[in-house]
């Protein structure tokens, strides 16, 4: 008996990309999404208004068929294509995270518990899932030798009846599930890849490196994100308004700028700010001269006290 399921395996590996090895696939393919963390979490966040976290939730065994849910109609999904497979990457969206990028997008309060979206998805819902699938598939795709050949730009996502007449070519799969975070909710959005396209450019993406090569790799790596470009802006706190004052604002109005703006300037890059400064002028230039670093907890308690 052995021997014949031993003689079999080849071939069921050649047909659908079972391998009998669980362990090593589902040891690369987490080593693929979180090789791709960073990037989808950056090319989502530069396109809403307030930071949404993004995590690998798990990373299981699946077959392809068990992408689409039998009894949800308000998933959406989207299947890219490869220059080595017609199904190479397999993206579901569930309600819950498209209602985040909703809130997230059009400028909700993050601090707002979202609204479940229990019915069919719009066809701007379905637009907003298609730029999270792409951020993903970008992210996934990698480059160089070992890149997967996504095709670009992606078909649309589909969700409800086109959802159901989707055919699903069946085989052994991979399940990498992530998990967005606000303070608002959470919602989730899973990736399907076929065992064989993940085989065939990231089967060696969990072997262990020599010391001296990975140390070769972390300094590399460590090199192109320190050349990587950031956007820095310095601003001025003007004032605080009601609600109501900010509303009466027209064009042209003239707002007086407090004593204390030129000395509390606030130097930032990517929501975060990194330094105190000061306004001055050079010449015809403005220019910004940091005084130090910038002292969140120094902030909340000046924020406590009566100006």
């Amino acid at each position: 008996m052995n021997d014949v399921a031993t003689a079999r395996n080849p071939i069921v590996e050649r047909l659908i990309g079972d391998t009998g090895e669980p362990d090593h696939i589902i040891k690369a393919a987490r080593a693929l999404g979180l090789r791709a963390l960073p990037a989808i979490r950056q090319s989502l966040n530069e396109q809403v208004s307030y930071p949404i976290e993004i995590e690998v939730e798990s990373v299981a065994l699946s077959r392809m068929a068990e992408a689409r849910r039998a009894d949800v109609e308000n998933d959406a999904l989207v299947v890219a294509a490869s220059a080595t497979s017609p199904d190479a990457l397999m993206l579901i969206a569930d309600a819950g995270a498209i209602a985040l990028l909703v809130s997230a997008l059009f400028g909700g309060d993050p601090d707002m518990p979202v609204t479940p979206i229990d019915r069919a998805l719009t066809s701007i819902e379905l637009e907003l899932a298609s730029v999270v699938f792409e951020a993903t598939a970008k992210a996934l795709n990698g480059s160089g030798v070992r890149a997967l050949s996504i095709k670009f730009p992606m078909p649309s996502a589909i969700s409800g009846k086109d959802l159901k007449k989707l055919v699903i070519r069946d085989g052994p799969a991979v399940r990498i599930a992530f998990t967005l975070i606000t303070p608002s909710g959470e919602g989730r959005f899973t990736v399907m890849m076929p065992q064989r396209v993940l085989l065939l450019h990231r089967g060696d993406a969990g072997a262990d490196l020599p010391q001296e090569q990975e140390a070769e790799w972390s300094a590399r790596f460590s090199e192109e994100v320190m050349r990587s470009g950031v956007r820095v802006e310095a601003t001025i706190p003007l004032s605080r308004m009601t609600l109501g004052e900010l509303s009466e604002l027209f064009v042209g109005q003239v707002l007086e700028m407090p004593e204390t703006a030129p000395t509390s300037a606030r130097l930032s890059a990517r929501r975060k700010t990194l330094f105190t400064c000061e306004f001055g002028k050079i010449g015809q230039n403005f220019t910004v001269q940091i005084i130090e670093p910038y002292d969140a907890g120094k902030e909340f308690i000046a924020g406590l006290v009566p100006r």
